[in-house]
Protein backbone atom coordinates (compact mmCIF):
# COMPACT_ATOMS: atom_id res chain seq x y z
CA UNK A 1 0.00 0.00 0.00
CA UNK A 2 2.48 3.85 -0.55
CA UNK A 3 2.68 6.97 1.74
CA UNK A 4 -0.76 5.96 3.07
CA UNK A 5 -0.74 9.55 4.90
CA UNK A 6 1.15 11.95 3.26
CA UNK A 7 3.41 13.82 5.87
CA UNK A 8 5.08 15.94 3.86
CA UNK A 9 4.54 19.40 2.70
CA UNK A 10 7.29 19.99 0.12
CA UNK A 11 8.86 18.71 -3.29
CA UNK A 12 11.70 16.74 -3.93
CA UNK A 13 13.70 19.46 -5.60
CA UNK A 14 12.11 22.59 -3.43
CA UNK A 15 12.46 24.05 0.02
CA UNK A 16 11.92 22.18 3.71
CA UNK A 17 9.01 20.86 4.37
CA UNK A 18 7.04 20.80 8.15
CA UNK A 19 7.18 18.72 10.81
CA UNK A 20 5.20 15.15 9.25
CA UNK A 21 2.91 14.92 12.02
CA UNK A 22 1.44 18.45 11.43
CA UNK A 23 -1.61 18.66 8.93
CA UNK A 24 -0.76 18.75 5.56
CA UNK A 25 -2.40 22.08 4.48
CA UNK A 26 -2.34 22.88 0.48
CA UNK A 27 0.10 25.78 -0.07
CA UNK A 28 -1.23 29.65 -0.51
CA UNK A 29 -1.22 30.68 -4.05
CA UNK A 30 2.31 31.47 -5.01
CA UNK A 31 3.88 30.48 -1.96
CA UNK A 32 5.99 27.84 -4.92
CA UNK A 33 9.17 27.23 -2.35
CA UNK A 34 6.77 25.21 -0.05
CA UNK A 35 4.55 23.21 -2.65
CA UNK A 36 4.02 19.61 -2.50
CA UNK A 37 4.61 17.92 -5.61
CA UNK A 38 0.98 17.47 -6.91
CA UNK A 39 1.80 14.53 -9.09
CA UNK A 40 2.27 12.35 -5.98
CA UNK A 41 -0.45 13.42 -4.13
CA UNK A 42 -2.89 13.26 -7.64
CA UNK A 43 -1.69 9.63 -8.85
CA UNK A 44 -1.73 8.56 -4.97
CA UNK A 45 -5.50 9.89 -4.70
CA UNK A 46 -6.21 8.36 -7.85
CA UNK A 47 -4.83 5.08 -7.01
CA UNK A 48 -6.82 5.10 -3.70
CA UNK A 49 -10.43 5.38 -5.87
CA UNK A 50 -8.67 2.28 -7.59
CA UNK A 51 -8.24 0.72 -4.59
CA UNK A 52 -11.89 1.21 -3.55
CA UNK A 53 -12.61 -0.08 -6.84
CA UNK A 54 -11.04 -3.19 -7.03
CA UNK A 55 -11.53 -4.26 -3.34
CA UNK A 56 -15.32 -5.04 -4.26
CA UNK A 57 -15.56 -8.66 -6.35
CA UNK A 58 -17.71 -9.05 -8.95
CA UNK A 59 -17.47 -4.86 -9.68
CA UNK A 60 -17.67 -3.65 -13.58
CA UNK A 61 -15.69 -0.54 -12.96
CA UNK A 62 -12.53 -2.56 -11.89
CA UNK A 63 -12.20 -4.54 -15.44
CA UNK A 64 -10.90 -1.11 -16.47
CA UNK A 65 -8.67 -0.36 -13.48
CA UNK A 66 -4.52 -0.40 -14.06
CA UNK A 67 -3.77 -3.98 -13.47
CA UNK A 68 -6.54 -4.98 -16.62
CA UNK A 69 -3.91 -3.20 -18.75
CA UNK A 70 -0.50 -4.77 -18.01
CA UNK A 71 1.00 -6.32 -14.67
CA UNK A 72 0.96 -3.95 -11.87
CA UNK A 73 -1.84 -2.62 -10.08
CA UNK A 74 -2.27 0.79 -7.16
CA UNK A 75 -0.38 -1.88 -4.39
CA UNK A 76 2.94 -1.05 -6.68
CA UNK A 77 2.26 2.55 -6.87
CA UNK A 78 1.46 2.69 -2.80
CA UNK A 79 4.34 1.32 -2.16
CA UNK A 80 6.98 3.01 -4.77
CA UNK A 81 5.34 6.70 -3.90
CA UNK A 82 5.72 5.95 0.42
CA UNK A 83 9.55 5.41 0.04
CA UNK A 84 9.34 8.73 -2.04
CA UNK A 85 7.47 10.46 0.48
CA UNK A 86 9.19 9.22 3.57
CA UNK A 87 12.82 10.41 2.05
CA UNK A 88 11.26 13.78 1.15
CA UNK A 89 9.77 14.54 4.87
CA UNK A 90 11.78 12.04 6.62
CA UNK A 91 14.79 12.57 5.10
CA UNK A 92 14.41 16.31 5.43
CA UNK A 93 13.82 16.56 8.93
CA UNK A 94 16.77 14.31 10.17
CA UNK A 95 18.85 16.61 8.19
CA UNK A 96 17.18 19.71 10.18
CA UNK A 97 16.23 18.61 13.68
CA UNK A 98 18.30 15.63 14.26
CA UNK A 99 18.35 11.67 14.83
CA UNK A 100 16.19 11.66 17.55
CA UNK A 101 13.25 13.99 17.06
CA UNK A 102 12.98 12.45 13.55
CA UNK A 103 12.64 9.12 15.48
CA UNK A 104 10.22 10.25 17.28
CA UNK A 105 7.85 11.39 14.51
CA UNK A 106 8.21 8.17 12.98
CA UNK A 107 7.64 6.12 15.67
CA UNK A 108 4.50 8.36 16.35
CA UNK A 109 3.40 7.70 12.85
CA UNK A 110 3.74 4.29 12.77
CA UNK A 111 1.68 4.04 16.05
CA UNK A 112 -1.16 6.32 14.40
CA UNK A 113 -0.78 3.92 10.95
CA UNK A 114 -1.56 0.76 13.64
CA UNK A 115 -4.42 2.52 15.45
CA UNK A 116 -5.89 2.96 11.92
CA UNK A 117 -5.20 -0.55 11.03
CA UNK A 118 -6.67 -1.55 14.68
CA UNK A 119 -10.30 0.48 14.18
CA UNK A 120 -10.40 -1.11 10.81
CA UNK A 121 -9.95 -4.51 11.80
CA UNK A 122 -12.25 -4.24 14.81
CA UNK A 123 -15.26 -2.12 12.72
CA UNK A 124 -14.59 -5.27 9.92
CA UNK A 125 -14.68 -7.55 12.44
CA UNK A 126 -18.41 -6.08 13.83
CA UNK A 127 -19.98 -5.09 10.89
CA UNK A 128 -19.49 -8.29 9.38
CA UNK A 129 -20.42 -10.35 12.45
CA UNK A 130 -24.01 -8.41 12.51
CA UNK A 131 -24.31 -9.27 8.80
CA UNK A 132 -24.35 -13.07 9.49
CA UNK A 133 -26.80 -12.20 11.91
CA UNK A 134 -29.03 -10.79 10.43
CA UNK A 135 -29.19 -12.73 7.07
CA UNK A 136 -27.16 -15.61 7.41
CA UNK A 137 -24.78 -15.61 4.90
CA UNK A 138 -20.81 -16.17 5.45
CA UNK A 139 -18.22 -14.25 3.75
CA UNK A 140 -16.52 -16.10 0.98
CA UNK A 141 -12.97 -13.87 1.84
CA UNK A 142 -12.04 -11.08 3.58
CA UNK A 143 -12.15 -11.67 7.53
CA UNK A 144 -13.67 -15.01 7.14
CA UNK A 145 -10.21 -17.15 8.65
CA UNK A 146 -10.44 -14.48 11.80
CA UNK A 147 -13.91 -15.18 12.07
CA UNK A 148 -13.38 -18.64 12.04
CA UNK A 149 -11.07 -18.65 15.37
CA UNK A 150 -13.91 -16.92 16.93
CA UNK A 151 -14.16 -12.92 17.35
CA UNK A 152 -12.11 -12.61 20.13
CA UNK A 153 -9.06 -14.68 19.36
CA UNK A 154 -9.77 -13.83 15.46
CA UNK A 155 -9.08 -9.48 16.61
CA UNK A 156 -6.25 -10.07 19.17
CA UNK A 157 -4.72 -12.20 15.97
CA UNK A 158 -5.01 -9.28 14.08
CA UNK A 159 -4.02 -7.15 16.21
CA UNK A 160 -0.92 -8.49 17.12
CA UNK A 161 -0.36 -8.76 12.93
CA UNK A 162 -0.06 -12.68 13.26
CA UNK A 163 -3.19 -12.77 11.05
CA UNK A 164 -3.49 -10.10 8.16
CA UNK A 165 -7.09 -10.49 6.57
CA UNK A 166 -7.59 -9.63 2.57
CA UNK A 167 -8.31 -6.31 1.90
CA UNK A 168 -6.35 -5.11 5.35
CA UNK A 169 -3.06 -6.55 4.79
CA UNK A 170 -1.16 -3.62 3.45
CA UNK A 171 -1.38 -0.40 5.91
CA UNK A 172 1.17 -3.61 8.44
CA UNK A 173 3.33 -3.70 4.88
CA UNK A 174 3.67 0.67 5.28
CA UNK A 175 3.92 0.45 9.14
CA UNK A 176 7.26 -2.37 8.86
CA UNK A 177 8.75 -0.39 5.95
CA UNK A 178 7.94 2.82 7.55
CA UNK A 179 9.67 1.55 10.92
CA UNK A 180 12.89 0.32 8.19
CA UNK A 181 12.99 4.20 6.53
CA UNK A 182 15.97 5.23 8.94
CA UNK A 183 18.24 2.31 7.92
CA UNK A 184 17.28 3.21 4.62
CA UNK A 185 18.17 6.88 4.72
CA UNK A 186 21.57 6.26 6.83
CA UNK A 187 22.84 3.58 4.14
CA UNK A 188 21.79 6.14 1.37
CA UNK A 189 23.74 9.00 2.76
CA UNK A 190 26.74 6.45 2.59
CA UNK A 191 25.91 5.33 -0.63
CA UNK A 192 22.37 4.80 -2.86
CA UNK A 193 23.56 2.03 -4.97
CA UNK A 194 24.68 -0.16 -2.55
CA UNK A 195 21.43 -0.38 -0.90
CA UNK A 196 19.64 -0.30 -3.64
CA UNK A 197 21.99 -3.80 -4.44
CA UNK A 198 21.06 -4.85 -1.07
CA UNK A 199 17.60 -4.27 -1.60
CA UNK A 200 17.61 -6.03 -4.87
CA UNK A 201 19.37 -8.78 -3.16
CA UNK A 202 16.44 -9.53 -0.38
CA UNK A 203 13.64 -8.97 -2.87
CA UNK A 204 15.75 -11.47 -5.53
CA UNK A 205 16.03 -14.24 -2.29
CA UNK A 206 12.03 -13.67 -1.37
CA UNK A 207 11.57 -14.14 -4.78
CA UNK A 208 13.57 -17.60 -5.01
CA UNK A 209 12.22 -18.74 -1.29
CA UNK A 210 9.05 -18.05 -0.63
CA UNK A 211 9.14 -19.24 3.01
CA UNK A 212 11.50 -15.75 3.68
CA UNK A 213 8.35 -14.10 5.25
CA UNK A 214 6.48 -13.03 8.13
CA UNK A 215 3.75 -15.43 9.35
CA UNK A 216 0.12 -15.32 8.29
CA UNK A 217 -2.26 -17.49 10.28
CA UNK A 218 -5.20 -15.96 8.08
CA UNK A 219 -3.35 -17.01 4.76
CA UNK A 220 -3.08 -20.70 3.52
CA UNK A 221 0.51 -20.51 2.49
CA UNK A 222 1.36 -18.95 6.46
CA UNK A 223 2.64 -15.87 4.98
CA UNK A 224 2.07 -11.94 4.40
CA UNK A 225 0.20 -11.72 1.00
CA UNK A 226 2.74 -8.73 0.42
CA UNK A 227 5.90 -10.19 1.36
CA UNK A 228 7.80 -7.38 3.17
CA UNK A 229 11.28 -8.81 2.08
CA UNK A 230 10.23 -8.53 -1.41
CA UNK A 231 7.73 -5.13 -1.50
CA UNK A 232 10.76 -3.53 0.62
CA UNK A 233 12.75 -3.04 -2.36
CA UNK A 234 9.92 -1.14 -3.83
CA UNK A 235 10.10 1.23 -1.00
CA UNK A 236 13.55 1.35 -1.81
CA UNK A 237 13.33 2.36 -5.23
CA UNK A 238 10.74 5.08 -4.53
CA UNK A 239 13.25 6.55 -1.81
CA UNK A 240 15.91 6.79 -4.07
CA UNK A 241 14.04 8.37 -6.84
CA UNK A 242 13.15 11.21 -4.73
CA UNK A 243 17.34 11.88 -4.15
CA UNK A 244 17.04 11.23 -8.04
CA UNK A 245 14.51 14.32 -8.89
CA UNK A 246 15.72 16.59 -6.12
CA UNK A 247 18.83 16.48 -7.43
CA UNK A 248 17.55 16.99 -11.12
CA UNK A 249 14.92 19.46 -10.79
CA UNK A 250 11.99 17.34 -10.15
CA UNK A 251 12.12 15.48 -13.68
CA UNK A 252 14.10 12.07 -14.54
CA UNK A 253 16.24 12.97 -17.10
CA UNK A 254 14.57 11.72 -20.90
CA UNK A 255 16.76 8.71 -23.16
CA UNK A 256 15.30 8.48 -26.11
CA UNK A 257 16.32 4.56 -26.12
CA UNK A 258 15.36 4.22 -22.47
CA UNK A 259 11.60 6.21 -23.06
CA UNK A 260 11.52 4.06 -26.23
CA UNK A 261 11.98 0.30 -24.07
CA UNK A 262 9.54 1.61 -21.41
CA UNK A 263 7.05 1.98 -24.61
CA UNK A 264 7.66 -1.31 -25.55
CA UNK A 265 7.56 -3.02 -22.25
CA UNK A 266 4.10 -1.23 -21.24
CA UNK A 267 2.94 -2.38 -25.43
CA UNK A 268 3.68 -5.89 -24.22
CA UNK A 269 2.43 -5.98 -20.76
CA UNK A 270 -0.72 -4.65 -22.12
CA UNK A 271 -1.27 -7.35 -25.12
CA UNK A 272 0.01 -10.13 -22.74
CA UNK A 273 -1.66 -8.77 -19.52
CA UNK A 274 -4.65 -6.87 -20.98
CA UNK A 275 -8.47 -8.66 -19.76
CA UNK A 276 -9.37 -9.37 -23.17
CA UNK A 277 -11.70 -11.88 -22.43
CA UNK A 278 -13.46 -9.93 -19.94
CA UNK A 279 -13.99 -7.16 -21.95
CA UNK A 280 -15.67 -9.11 -24.19
CA UNK A 281 -12.67 -9.30 -27.16
CA UNK A 282 -10.63 -12.06 -28.83
CA UNK A 283 -7.65 -12.88 -26.73
CA UNK A 284 -4.44 -11.13 -28.03
CA UNK A 285 -2.23 -12.65 -25.79
CA UNK A 286 0.96 -14.10 -27.24
CA UNK A 287 1.98 -16.16 -24.34
CA UNK A 288 0.60 -18.56 -22.34
CA UNK A 289 1.24 -17.71 -19.13
CA UNK A 290 -0.50 -16.73 -16.02
CA UNK A 291 -0.82 -12.68 -14.26
CA UNK A 292 2.74 -12.32 -12.45
CA UNK A 293 2.40 -13.07 -9.03
CA UNK A 294 1.52 -9.81 -6.82
CA UNK A 295 2.55 -11.16 -3.24
CA UNK A 296 6.27 -10.83 -4.46
CA UNK A 297 6.54 -8.35 -7.02
CA UNK A 298 7.66 -10.75 -9.57
CA UNK A 299 10.14 -8.95 -11.80
CA UNK A 300 7.13 -8.73 -14.58
CA UNK A 301 5.63 -6.62 -12.16
CA UNK A 302 8.39 -4.74 -10.99
CA UNK A 303 9.54 -3.55 -14.82
CA UNK A 304 5.82 -2.51 -15.36
CA UNK A 305 5.71 -0.17 -12.60
CA UNK A 306 9.45 1.42 -13.23
CA UNK A 307 8.17 1.80 -16.87
CA UNK A 308 5.20 3.83 -15.57
CA UNK A 309 7.15 5.64 -13.47
CA UNK A 310 10.35 6.41 -15.66
CA UNK A 311 7.50 7.81 -18.42
CA UNK A 312 5.44 10.02 -15.91
CA UNK A 313 8.28 11.19 -13.74
CA UNK A 314 10.17 12.26 -16.45
CA UNK A 315 7.37 14.13 -18.55
CA UNK A 316 7.25 17.85 -18.08
CA UNK A 317 3.41 16.95 -19.27
CA UNK A 318 2.13 15.05 -16.31
CA UNK A 319 4.01 17.74 -13.72
CA UNK A 320 2.20 20.54 -15.22
CA UNK A 321 -0.77 18.47 -15.69
CA UNK A 322 -1.12 17.44 -12.21
CA UNK A 323 -1.58 21.60 -10.99
CA UNK A 324 -4.37 21.84 -12.91
CA UNK A 325 -7.77 22.92 -10.17
CA UNK A 326 -9.51 20.59 -11.73
CA UNK A 327 -7.75 17.78 -9.92
CA UNK A 328 -8.22 19.28 -6.94
CA UNK A 329 -10.06 16.72 -5.23
CA UNK A 330 -7.46 13.97 -6.41
CA UNK A 331 -4.88 16.29 -4.95
CA UNK A 332 -6.87 16.11 -1.59
CA UNK A 333 -6.94 12.90 -1.88
CA UNK A 334 -3.84 11.63 -1.59
CA UNK A 335 -3.03 15.14 0.69
CA UNK A 336 -4.63 13.05 3.15
CA UNK A 337 -4.69 9.35 1.88
CA UNK A 338 -4.60 7.36 5.48
CA UNK A 339 -8.13 8.67 6.46
CA UNK A 340 -9.66 8.58 2.81
CA UNK A 341 -7.50 4.72 2.62
CA UNK A 342 -9.92 3.65 5.50
CA UNK A 343 -12.79 5.78 4.02
CA UNK A 344 -12.40 3.74 0.86
CA UNK A 345 -12.15 0.41 2.96
CA UNK A 346 -15.04 0.72 4.84
CA UNK A 347 -16.95 1.75 1.62
CA UNK A 348 -15.55 -1.23 -0.24
CA UNK A 349 -16.79 -3.32 2.94
CA UNK A 350 -20.32 -2.29 2.82
CA UNK A 351 -20.19 -2.75 -1.32
CA UNK A 352 -19.14 -6.33 -0.95
CA UNK A 353 -21.88 -7.03 1.82
CA UNK A 354 -24.21 -5.58 -0.52
CA UNK A 355 -23.31 -7.25 -3.86
CA UNK A 356 -23.51 -10.53 -1.38
CA UNK A 357 -26.80 -10.00 -0.19
CA UNK A 358 -28.16 -8.84 -3.66
CA UNK A 359 -26.50 -9.74 -6.38
CA UNK A 360 -24.51 -6.95 -8.39
CA UNK A 361 -27.24 -5.87 -10.93
CA UNK A 362 -25.95 -2.68 -12.25
CA UNK A 363 -28.36 -0.21 -10.26
CA UNK A 364 -27.18 -1.36 -7.10
CA UNK A 365 -23.05 -1.11 -8.73
CA UNK A 366 -23.95 2.72 -9.71
CA UNK A 367 -24.94 3.56 -6.39
CA UNK A 368 -22.11 1.30 -4.31
CA UNK A 369 -19.47 3.02 -6.92
CA UNK A 370 -20.75 6.35 -7.31
CA UNK A 371 -21.78 6.39 -3.40
CA UNK A 372 -18.48 5.11 -2.57
CA UNK A 373 -16.10 7.98 -4.68
CA UNK A 374 -18.16 10.59 -3.78
CA UNK A 375 -17.79 9.53 0.05
CA UNK A 376 -13.97 9.60 -0.40
CA UNK A 377 -14.05 13.06 -2.99
CA UNK A 378 -16.11 14.86 -0.23
CA UNK A 379 -14.49 13.95 2.93
CA UNK A 380 -10.89 14.66 1.03
CA UNK A 381 -12.00 18.23 0.25
CA UNK A 382 -13.18 18.68 4.06
CA UNK A 383 -10.26 17.23 5.84
CA UNK A 384 -8.43 19.99 2.90
CA UNK A 385 -11.01 23.06 3.84
CA UNK A 386 -9.92 21.84 7.53
CA UNK A 387 -6.32 21.97 7.22
CA UNK A 388 -6.80 25.67 5.05
CA UNK A 389 -8.68 27.16 8.25
CA UNK A 390 -5.94 25.24 10.99
CA UNK A 391 -3.01 26.58 8.77
CA UNK A 392 -4.68 29.95 8.65
CA UNK A 393 -5.36 30.12 12.19
CA UNK A 394 -1.64 28.87 13.04
CA UNK A 395 -0.05 32.02 11.11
Amino acid sequence: MGEIEAPARETVPRGPSPAPDAPAPPPAAGDASRRRDARVDVIRGLALLTIFVDHIPRNAPALFTLHNFGFSDAAEIFVLLAGFSSMVAYGGLFRRSGVATTLVRIAKRCVRIYLFQACLLLATLVIVRIWMDITGLVPRFGVRPLLEMGLLPGLLRGLALNALPNYLDILPLYIVLLALFPLIYYGMRRGVWGVLALSGTIWLAANVDHTLNLPNAAAVDDGWYFNPFAWQFLFVIGAALALALRARGGLLPRHPLVTAAAWAYLAFALVQGGSWTEWGLPDLRPLAMAQPEKGHVVPLRLLHILALTYLVLGSPAVMRLSQRAWLRPLDACGRHSLEIFAAGCLAALFGRILYRTFEPFWQLQVAVNLGGIALMLGLALALDARARRVSRGAR
